[in-house]
């Protein structure tokens, strides 16, 4: 079971912000640590797969909520996604974390890319999961908020079936929850979901990067995460077969062992 913390991380400008995280593993020892960002699905999208990751691999996985998602408080003058990686960039700095790989998600991946570019010495390394945030031409990413659910699962899956939920089912609270997921998503990310300066700004990281791709992905398709792992001198592309848009939900263990099989090129970081 996780154990569930909450943290108040001052930032400028912003005030006092409250982050709840969730932790999977041990965090004793020397445990490397990896920090795990949601996408629009809200945190419930990756916490399965942080479990699985932590039990396989004996690692710590924390987990927090983007404030905003998942019922909690997003602070009015926290509105960006260089906000939140400013706010995670502290919440590492507050917890002494060293050596700790970044994973994200969907949006969570574009945070991942900003976390970086912060080049903190806390973090090691980043892996991106079909990951939007940056601008291709002819590649744009799918206009989220004119799409009915039942497209945006279409879109989202390699084999949508065992995901595609009706939303109008749902209990009152969690019809609320999935409301302010979508109102946090418009504010951090805008309609477009991308920032036109991004992709130039990437040619100045140097860490490890692994580009993990969904085969299917309908929201960003493989040439989009192609021009995104061209952009940033250490990234190595993978392209993950029969799976889309969120294959740490679809597919974990394709993910898990991409991570891990990274050991044996360039990404050492990424496991001991």
């Amino acid at each position: 079971m996780p154990t569930t913390t909450q943290h108040t991380v001052s930032l400028e400008g912003v005030g006092p912000v409250e982050v709840s995280v969730a932790g999977y593993g041990d965090g004793d020892g020397d445990r490397q640590s990896f920090l795990l960002l949601h996408g629009g699905a809200g945190p419930q999208s990756v916490t399965g797969f942080a479990e699985k990751f932590a039990a396989a691999h004996d690692v710590r996985v924390l987990v927090p909520t983007h404030p905003g998602f998942g019922g909690t408080e997003r602070p009015e003058a926290l509105t960006t996604v260089s906000g939140l990686a400013t706010l995670y960039g502290a919440l590492l700095d507050q917890l002494a974390l060293t050596d700790v790989t970044v994973i994200g998600n969907s949006i969570g991946g574009w945070i991942t890319a900003e976390i970086a570019l912060l080049k903190s010495p806390r973090v090691s390394g980043i892996v991106l999961i079909d990951a939007v945030g940056i601008e291709v031409p002819g590649h744009p990413v799918a206009d989220f908020f004119s799409l009915t659910m039942d497209e945006v699962f279409g879109l989202t899956f390699h084999n949508p079936e065992p995901f595609r939920i009706d939303p109008t089912t749902l209990p009152p609270v969690a019809q609320a929850i999935a409301a302010g997921n979508r109102t946090a998503i418009a504010v951090y990310a805008g309609s477009a979901m991308a920032d036109p300066t991004l992709v130039g700004r990437l040619g100045s990281l140097e860490i490890p990067t692994l580009v993990l791709w969904g085969e299917s992905d309908g929201i960003v398709d493989a040439d989009y995460g192609r021009a995104y792992a061209a952009a940033i001198p250490l990234a190595q592309f993978q392209l993950l077969p029969e799976t889309g848009h969120s294959p740490q939900l679809e597919t974990p263990d394709q993910v898990i062992h991409a991570i891990w099989d990274s050991a044996d090129t360039d990404f050492s970081t990424f496991a001991r």
